[in-house]
């Protein structure tokens, strides 16, 4: 591993993604860390996410699309208390897994296939017919779930929380932060010694960097240009509201996430739900506007599985984007082909909140072994 006393690190990016990795970069000796964003943190697809972390009870079982959920996972579980303990915030952190109902039409032997994979990996999942759903969960419509599938080691967490913890963290340990600055261009600079390969012009002037981590989302492509680069990475709406009960649904000692056809009813405390979330392409002009319908479809789909959702009133209501690539899998992460220094971490689509620990384990890995 080459020396890094002297290397300059630059984040462009602070959602989750961007938070993480400066979080984990932090912790590298001798790394100086600058992380730049023309939003403050959270904003954008962190800020519209429902934090739910599904990777036991995904269906990718091989490859980097799993060991990536797997190593989010574990990472996850001493992340949480670990930023609770440095900052003082409190993270929700749901620990009482995922639930996916089974209705009717649903083809349970893949479930089965499921299941033996994660054993065989030493993971539980455990599926459920009708009366142990009943037993457990009787806010569920016995009528539509036929079943469900019980994941208890999947979780859920609050991403704004998350997100503001991973910043106040990084800044204790000497990562700056530049909110409400844009990035006005890239410049690769000639290579005259080991370090400042590059600089960014931005509304607060220079900043020179050996390294250029992308993690901004939407917001990489028009960075990417400025290097000659084409990273297709266009916007997928989704909306999300929130809901309170004067009590919880079902046991108030069981509260996992409830999730059926896509659709999530996420537990937030005190008779709180958020239930979410409409996935909204753009038109051919390119623009998305928010479709109600999709969202009231959305929220009766959530009142078919737990009627008792009928009575719930709605507290708030949002949206946000999701960074999709065209023409390529989703997340984008790794060296920027012929830009030395230049790593992307970026295009996570639905998967931000969950991949977040890996990518900035597969970014530090990447600057260590250069």
């Amino acid at each position: 591993m080459p020396d890094l006393c002297s290397d300059e690190s630059i984040d462009v990016g602070c959602g989750v993604v961007g938070a993480t990795i400066a979080y984990e970069l932090s912790q590298v000796k001798g790394l100086n860390i600058t992380v730049v964003d023309r939003q403050p943190p959270a904003q954008a697809s962190t800020g519209a996410a429902l934090g739910v972390l599904m990777g036991i009870i995904s269906q990718k079982v091989k490859g980097n699309a799993w060991r990536m959920r797997q190593t989010s996972l574990e990472r996850y579980e001493t992340l949480v208390p670990e930023l609770e303990a440095l900052t003082g915030r409190k993270i929700l952190f749901n620990r009482q897994g995922i639930l996916s109902l089974c209705l009717l039409g649903d083809y349970t032997s893949e479930w089965e296939k499921l299941q033996e994979i994660r054993h065989a990996q030493g993971f539980p999942l455990e599926i459920w017919d009708a009366t142990k759903l009943k037993q457990l969960c009787p806010q569920v419509d016995s009528d539509k779930a036929i079943g469900a599938v019980y994941s208890p080691r999947d979780r859920q967490l609050d991403p704004t929380a998350l997100t503001l913890a991973l910043v106040d963290a990084a800044r204790a340990r000497g990562v700056t932060f530049k909110f409400g600055v844009d990035v006005l261009g890239i410049k690769s600079l000639e290579r005259v010694s080991h370090f400042n390969d590059y600089h960014l012009e931005t509304t607060q002037g220079k900043i020179p960097c050996d390294w250029l981590v992308i993690a901004a989302g939407l917001g990489s492509s028009p960075l990417l240009a400025q290097l000659k680069q084409v990273v297709d990475i266009r916007p997928v709406l989704g909306q999300a509201l929130q809901v309170h009960l004067e009590s919880s649904l079902g046991n108030p000692n069981f509260q996992p996430v409830i999730t059926g056809h896509d659709v999530h009813i996420v537990p937030v405390g005190g008779g709180d739900y958020w239930i979410g979330a409409t996935v909204e392409f753009p038109t051919d002009t390119q623009e998305i506007p928010p479709n109600k319908e999709l969202l009231e479809s959305v929220r009766q789909q959530a009142i078919a599985f737990c009627p008792e959702l009928a009575s719930a009133t709605v507290t708030r209501m949002w949206s946000g984007f999701r960074p999709r690539p065209e023409g390529r899998p989703a997340p984008v992460i790794g060296q920027l082909p012929g830009c030395d220094r230049v790593l992307l971490a970026t295009g996570h689509y639905r998967n931000g909140v969950l991949l977040a620990p890996a990518t900035a384990c597969a970014i530090r890995e990447m600057i260590e072994i250069f």
